[in-house]
């Protein structure tokens, strides 16, 4: 039997926990999983591209269970008023092959993206970070921003778009949060100007460049979120190349990541080995810094074991019948034979 969560599932779920709180809480599981990075058996994402976009499968397990995203990304939908990135997911049982749970993710995305980011954040960006740049203030946003008020304590967050409606809904999305303020600018230039962190959260499927090297001061830490796919980016070059840069999964963000048009043997450090301590994320206050962040199956099988528990302990969602559960496991057919009298075999 699966356990099926839907949008309407997960909508309950939000507004019962908080979208902060469940960032908070989806934070840990994701620290935790990064912890066992030896124990997943990982690959790069496999994803079919067309001219507006791309279709994704991310697939990782362990020894007790498998998960599995689908997702899109397809900028051009905008113009349709259709959501740029959308997505479900499976955990399943690894001894059985059976799903476990089916789940809305298009909301679980935006979720664990921004859980992600700020626990990056806490990594790399100065402690003392108080004011964030936010450039893009599309759907995944307003995520972005509660993550990073509620686990690095920003207090401030300047806020561009090209598009003065996307801004506009974020401050109408976010003014009820106490002790956040939000401060429209015109340019990336002007957000930026003297901002500790810099998220970029931009969509077009375009080699862009969102910062160049005369926007970046000594000390930021730059969450690089937009470019995630092979010809998407936002960071000049140059920026990276003289950055510290941490990446999730290396032969995947090579493909994906800012770090694309960079040799392939230039330096990165790696997303676990800084949670384990065994790497700083930060080496000195003057020091930029920067998450070369693409979005990893392993984030999204966290969030899967994270709705997992809920629904088993709290009963979200509901169980449908997605695999067939036939009398006698070696006879599929008896589900579609025509009804009437048993056949008698004789023996010869």
């Amino acid at each position: 039997m699966t356990r099926y969560i839907d949008i309407h599932d997960v909508q309950k779920l939000l507004r019962k926990t908080g979208v902060a709180p469940f960032i908070e809480t989806l934070a840990t599981y994701i620290r935790d999983d990064y912890l066992r990075w030896h124990d997943f058996d990982k690959s790069a994402r496999v994803a079919n591209h067309s001219q507006d976009g791309v279709i994704e499968l991310m697939p990782v397990s362990d020894d007790r269970l498998y998960g599995f995203k689908y997702v899109n990304g397809h900028p051009i939908n905008t113009r349709r008023n259709l959501l740029t990135v959308m997505a479900f997911s499976v955990l399943a049982d690894v001894q059985t092959g059976y799903p476990l749970l089916l789940s809305e993710f298009t909301l679980m995305t935006a979720l664990r993206t921004a859980a992600t980011s700020a626990l990056a954040a806490r990594m790399q960006a100065r402690p003392d970070s108080r004011v964030m740049a936010l450039i893009g203030n599309g759907a995944q946003s307003e995520f972005q921003a509660l993550a990073f008020h509620a686990m690095l304590g920003i207090r401030e967050i300047r806020l561009f778009d090209v598009d003065p409606a996307a801004t506009a809904k974020l401050v109408r999305n976010l003014s009820h949060v106490p002790d956040l303020r939000l401060t429209c600018t015109s340019s990336a230039r002007e957000a930026v100007r003297g901002a500790d962190i810099v998220t970029t959260v931009t969509a077009d499927k375009a080699n862009a460049t969102i910062l160049t090297p005369d926007m970046i001061e000594a000390g930021m830490h730059l969450n690089a979120v937009g470019g995630d796919c092979p010809g998407k980016t936002e960071l000049h070059a140059d920026i990276v190349t003289n950055a510290r840069v941490m990446v999730e999964f290396e032969p995947q963000t090579r493909i994906e990541g800012e770090i694309q048009h960079l040799p392939a043997d230039s330096p990165v450090i790696h997303f676990w080995q800084v949670l384990a301590g065994d790497v700083a994320g930060r080496e000195t206050a003057e020091q930029v810094t920067v998450f070369d962040s693409v979005g990893f199956a392993l984030e999204d099988f966290s969030t899967l074991r994270y709705l997992y528990d809920l629904a088993r302990d709290a009963g979200i969602g509901r169980v449908i019948d997605l695999i067939p559960a036939p009398v006698n496991c070696k006879d599929l057919y008896q589900l579609v034979a025509p009804a009437g009298p048993s056949a008698v075999v004789r023996a010869a």
